[in-house]
């Protein structure tokens, strides 16, 4: 490397360093929005203006940065006083860097007016790509927080007051958690809602017809109309539930507005879900209505001080599911739920919990690590704690903490102050450190005048690591359970019993986010799951190897190699992979039906019928109805399988 090149690297670096610590110091807290606006479903377009009152957390800062939908073309940013300031667009990152004419003294009010309009047909690129979150319709509309319909600061996590004025068409009523009025005037019809305590607010929709009223809940639904009687009747159960888990609920009523196909399955804004058509359809998800209402109090009454310290609200309101299974099927129940999420906390690495704002808003990663590894932290917390005393930290997070923000470092104090002890530790490895041990058990067996001692050691390979770890001794007679603090890569311990030691095992009930041969292919699998959603098959296929090089017998290894190869039109190897699978362990059991099936269906594609058939005869056979499987073979008995017509 040349020193031009290298000098010139540096210098690259040192200005994303100062640019880096300009932008810390334009750190501001939004206090109240003022939006007037306007709807027009014919042409699909919003036309607003957002009073913005902030007052800047740093001294003397120069610039702020909001966040605004691209498909929103920004007219002009105001001062206080009328004049138009300097604003800049992001490089298509919905964003607007707003200069100042002079620097702004830290905690003092001031305000910007942001102009602005554009059309949201549901069809331009979404600040979250992929996901629709807001859309104009002649019959419906909805205006979803994430859409950054309205200028944003500190996104899902700062708290604000909002008064919205909103002109549209006749013969709606407006749905937004808040205070919310129609009237006339000028001819217009207004539709007005405000918020009067600070929250993350701004998620609204326009809805036609009156209300459905199950339980305690309204619903406006178009398409799936009759969910609402089983809809309501399992959210009055849910939220029952989570008010003895958090406290009293901050709205004592929620409503439930039917968004459209490409919007999130559901989304939680205060006092109102908005669930996608598709979603309804499916049936009542106890697990999505847990998980949503439970963000009620988590996100709506409590959210995180920084995107850093997402991982609380995150990882609380996927811990609600398993909860909630414990409690209406026992503790058994959450035996495959909780391996379930240590696996998908597992599936990232990188980067440890505290910094997660570098992961991309709603990505996979940001979900494997906010909500599947947050709630693995909230479940070895309550292990190191105690039932007891977790119960009350729930309860205490919404009381200490309403209508405020909550960050890692007043999570653990509360946490110390509830248990009596040092939990520094636990916060160190667990949030501010990443990876997970694995470890090696080795132990001796002595006789005693009084019974048998076990001696011996725990191995592992990550040098700071320290946690309390549950070793059982299991005996002639009843087993010895003991924790044994686990510090460093070896630790020693000594077990006193008085049956005679038949084998000993460590983290039995696997409480501690750690790998095991069977946890490593499970891990695998996933990360591979995760790459061919997204059709990187190469890097999928790497994945899959992996599980395999560790059980070579895992069928569904092998199966998901096989569905890799099918997607791809490489019939031959696929159709050896699925043979693999049915030779393997079957597990999961619903791989020997859809090997079948899919094996049916290479078969049908090849031009050979009676083997095609052969293999939907055996997939009913097995009785399995996995995901519909049995409707599946009966299906392509009837008609053969034929695929999809080529593009390319």
């Amino acid at each position: 490397m040349s020193e031009k090149l290298t000098l010139g690297l540096a210098l690259i670096g040192l200005a994303q360093i100062a640019q880096g610590q300009a932008d810390r110091r334009t750190r501001i807290d939004v206090e109240h929005y003022a939006i007037e606006a306007e709807l027009n479903p014919r042409t699909q377009t919003l036309t607003a203006q957002a009073t913005v009152r902030f007052a800047p957390l740093d001294n003397n800062i120069n610039f702020a940065v909001f966040e605004l939908n691209d498909a929103l073309k920004l007219a002009r940013v105001e001062d206080g006083s009328g004049r138009q300031l300097a604003a800049s667009r992001g490089n298509q990152d919905h964003t607007v860097r707003v200069s100042f004419e002079s620097p702004l003294p830290k905690g003092q009010a001031f305000t910007l007016k942001f102009v602005y309009d554009g059309r949201l047909a549901g069809i331009e690129e979404s600040p979250v790509y992929g996901i629709r979150f807001a859309a104009i319709r002649a019959d419906y509309s909805y205006l979803l927080y994430p859409a950054r319909w309205f200028p944003v600061s500190d996104y899902t996590c700062d708290r604000y007051t909002m008064d919205i004025r909103l002109a549209g068409p006749a013969g709606f009523s407006i749905v937004s958690g808040g205070t919310d009025t129609r009237s006339e005037e000028g001819g217009k019809t207004i539709y007005s809602t405000r918020f009067l305590r600070p929250q993350i607010a701004g998620s609204l929709a326009l809805v036609k017809g009156a209300a459905a009223r199950s339980q305690n809940t309204q619903f406006y639904l178009r398409e799936a109309a009759s969910a609402a009687g089983p809809y309501g009747e399992e959210m009055g159960k849910v939220l029952a539930f989570l008010s003895t888990v958090f406290g009293l609920p901050p709205q004592s009523s929620l409503t439930v507005v039917e968004t459209e196909k490409g919007a999130p399955n559901a989304f939680s804004a205060p006092g109102v879900l908005f669930v996608s058509p598709g979603a309804l359809a499916d049936g009542v998800s106890s697990r999505m209505l847990v998980n949503q209402i439970a963000r009620q109090w988590l996100g709506g009454l409590v959210s995180p001080a920084t995107r850093n310290h997402t991982w609380i609200i995150n990882g609380l309101a996927r811990y609600a599911e398993v909860l909630w299974f414990e409690q209406s099927a026992g503790p058994t129940a959450t035996e495959p739920e909780l391996r379930d999420i240590y696996v998908e906390a597992l599936t990232v690495d990188q980067p440890p919990l505290i910094q997660s704002a570098r992961l991309e808003d709603y990505a996979p990663e940001f979900w494997a690590a906010t909500a599947g590894k947050g709630a693995a932290v909230i479940n070895m917390l309550r292990y190191l704690i105690g039932n007891e005393q977790f119960a009350q930290l729930l309860k205490a997070i919404p009381e200490q903490f309403a209508n405020k923000q909550i960050n890692t470092e007043q999570l653990r104090k509360l946490t110390e102050q509830i248990h009596g002890q040092d939990l520094g530790y636990f916060f160190i490895q667990w949030i501010e450190s990443s990876g997970a041990p694995e470890f090696k058990l080795e132990y001796t067996v002595f006789r005693t005048k009084k019974g048998f001692r076990v001696m011996g050691k725990v191995a592992q390979d990550l040098d700071t690591f320290r946690m309390p770890v549950e070793l059982r001794i299991e005996t002639e007679g009843n087993p010895e359970d003991k924790r044994v603090d686990v510090s460093g890569t070896s630790s020693e311990f000594t077990v006193e019993t008085f049956g005679k030691p038949v084998k000993a095992a460590l983290d039995p009930a696997h409480k501690v986010l750690r790998f095991d041969n069977e946890i490593r292919v499970a891990v695998a699998i996933r990360r591979g799951e995760q790459l061919a959603e997204v059709n990187d098959f190469s890097e999928a296929l790497k994945e899959y190897q992996k599980a395999l090089d560790v059980a070579r017998n895992s069928s569904l290894a092998r199966y998901r190699v096989a569905d890799v190869f099918f997607l791809q039109n490489n019939y031959q190897a696929a159709a050896n992979e699925y043979r693999e699978a049915l030779a393997g362990d079957l597990e999961p059991k619903w791989v020997e039906v859809w090997s079948r099936i899919n094996l049916g269906k290479i078969f049908d594609i090849t031009g050979q019928r009676e083997r095609a058939v052969n293999e939907y005869n055996l997939a009913i056979r097995t009785k399995d109805n996995t995901q519909g499987a049995q409707e599946e073979a009966a299906r392509y008995l009837k008609e053969p399988y034929k695929r999809a017509a080529q593009t390319n």
